[in-house]
């Protein structure tokens, strides 16, 4: 494994900062890879990690990292005018630069069904702290990470009960108006609140995200990934989704922010049988991000 550049030492604290920015969060309110040889490819030296998880809710065990890609003029996409990486190689230490796994992890990118190209880098952290992931090989400034105790984290987390509270439905939308901002017409996932659907004995696969409102542009895939994977798996698990805000005018937040203390969009909760949380994605995922961690989880 590479060690640490001088320049990756120095830089992560610029790293961290610019990852901040971007990183997802309701106070900011929250096609396939170009392989054109008439584009230039992007240099990896120069780039900065961009964090596309949200702070404080880290815990040890399966963590997952997804990262973008910004230069000077912004995050990367599609439309930037370099060729996308395909293959990305993370190197993971401590704080001080000290080697946490023997090797790099290589990364594919995901770059069809969201706004920005990423790279869910997932490795398993025993311990809480300080955490650092760079570039294997290059010498871009990386991106700081924290790994905290789950009686840190104040919204559900990997191996506790999903906790159980009415969500809206069609039936009765409990003051969330509309109860789905999906267009041109709402998704089918708000037939059964939630609290019901964990009594039923059967995984629930359960979305909180608002695709009218979510700034980062993630929202709407993650639904439509959501949708996909129901279209074909709606007899192995129940799905549901809830919205952020309680009307249009997206200031109050509603019953699925206020009862997860949650502090981003979107987040993707998958339980099993017995309503124990087995997973959850956090703030930007793909059809095929989703479709793995059902599979991985027995839906399928």
């Amino acid at each position: 494994m590479s060690p640490l550049s001088r320049r990756q030492f120095l830089s992560r604290g610029a790293g961290a900062g610019v990852a901040a920015l971007f990183a997802p969060s309701l106070l900011a309110a929250c096609g396939s890879s170009s392989g054109s040889l008439n584009l230039n490819t992007v240099n990896l030296d120069t780039v900065n990690l961009i964090q596309r998880f949200p702070k404080d809710v880290l815990t040890p065990g399966r963590v997952r990292l997804p990262i973008s890609l910004a230069a000077n003029d912004g995050v990367l996409t599609v439309g930037s005018g370099v060729k996308i990486p395909e293959i990305l190689r993370f190197i993971v230490t401590d704080i001080d630069g000290n080697a946490i796994f023997d090797d790099d992890f290589p990364v594919q990118s995901h770059v069809t069904d969201v706004p920005q190209p990423y790279w869910p880098l997932v490795v398993n952290i025993k311990d809480t702290g300080m955490y650092f992931i760079s570039l294997s090989g290059h010498d871009a400034a990386g991106a700081a990470f924290q790994v905290v105790s789950p009686n840190e984290v104040l919204m559900p987390t990997v191996g506790t009960v999903l906790p159980a509270f009415d969500t809206p439905t069609v039936s009765d939308p409990r003051g969330v108006n509309p109860a789905c901002t999906r267009t041109p017409s709402p998704c089918p996932l708000h037939d059964i609140n939630l609290r019901d659907a964990l009594a039923l004995g059967k995984p629930v696969v359960y979305l909180v995200g608002t695709p009218a409102f979510c700034q980062t542009g993630t929202c709407t895939p993650a639904l439509d990934a959501l949708l996909s994977a129901h279209s074909d798996l709606r007899g192995k698990a129940t799905f549901i989704h809830a919205e952020v805000y309680t009307n249009k005018t997206a200031t109050t937040y509603a019953p699925a922010i206020d009862n997860y203390k949650m502090t981003f969009e979107p987040a993707l909760f998958i339980t099993n049988a017995q309503g124990v949380l087995v997973e959850r994605l956090d703030a930007i995922f793909d059809k095929s991000e989703v479709r793995e961690a059902l599979g991985r989880n027995g839906i399928s």
